[in-house]
């Protein structure tokens, strides 16, 4: 199998990378195209998964910038014949309540989450038609629920979901399936970031009640996200398509308004009509 993932450093796209090599195995024959800014991460994880076993190509860039997507599919092409798999996984998120965001961290959101996914699978196409392969992209729960401070995030995800769908519906005559996954609170460098210092009492306390609105009572691992992805990537996933699956604890059951979007924000009180 021949992939390419992006935002492959860490996070999901490691563990999607990392499962993948792992499955494969002597039995089968694995190409990775592995996309990220982090060039001495993704060294790291193109040694280990060499180490495996796997044929691996990494690729330092930035897929904001709008003439990378197609640079990386060739790049694809030219090293590996072809692909099997796209996972359109790198992110982005500017924080802030709608009325603070400033334009550039708006367009880098809508950039990097909806329109490298586009012009990624644009560039694969004729490669992806040709083995019938798989693209799955990494949406979010928020795109279902509004979170703030995360307005731009959620916005950027919902239209990545009907991205997403539209390639299923135009793509399924040739043979290409198109879904996506929908992480929700896992532990990944973003979650991190938001609980803070988790040595504290307070971030300590934060997890916990974060933790505690999950109907499962636990934040996700990469791992549980990425065997999502191999699975809508792989075999047995044949006549799926178009669909969202969210790897999420039950919390999208839940009303995630309610709880507060990122961890330790609460938007200010203002009078009515202000």
């Amino acid at each position: 199998m021949r992939y390419l993932i992006t935002g492959a450093a860490s996070g999901i796209g490691a563990a999607v990378a990392r499962l993948a090599a792992e499955r494969s195995g002597a039995a089968e024959e694995s190409s990775f195209v592995l996309v990220d800014r982090n060039a001495e991460r993704l060294d790291e994880l193109a040694g280990e998964l060499t180490a495996q076993g796997a044929h691996c190509l990494p690729v330092v860039a930035d897929l904001a910038d709008a003439e990378s997507p197609s640079k990386v599919v060739a790049a694809a092409i030219t090293e590996f014949g072809g692909l099997d798999v796209v996972v359109s996984n790198a992110g982005a998120a500017a924080i802030g309540g709608l009325e603070q965001l400033d334009l550039e961290g708006f367009e880098r959101t809508f950039a990097v989450n909806t329109r490298a996914t586009w012009l990624l699978a644009k560039a694969a196409h004729p490669a992806l038609r040709e083995s019938r392969g798989a693209l799955v992209a990494t949406a979010s729960i928020s795109a279902q629920f509004p979170t703030p401070p995360m307005g731009a995030y959620s916005a950027s995800k919902a239209a990545l979901l009907m991205l997403v769908r539209q390639m299923a519906l135009e793509w399924g005559p040739d043979g290409i399936r198109c879904n996506c996954v929908s992480p929700g609170p896992t532990d990944t460098g973003l979650t991190r970031a938001a609980f803070g210092d988790t040595a504290s009492d307070a971030a300590r306390e934060n997890r916990a009640y974060r933790t505690g609105m999950i109907p499962l009572r636990r934040i996700g691992d990469p791992t549980d996200v990425a065997e999502a992805v191999l699975f809508l990537a792989g075999p047995h996933a044949r006549q799926i398509t178009g669909v969202d699956l969210p790897v999420d604890g039950g919390i999208s059951l839940a009303i995630m308004p309610i709880a507060g979007g990122v961890p330790g924000y609460r938007p200010e009180p203002r009078p009515v009509g202000t």
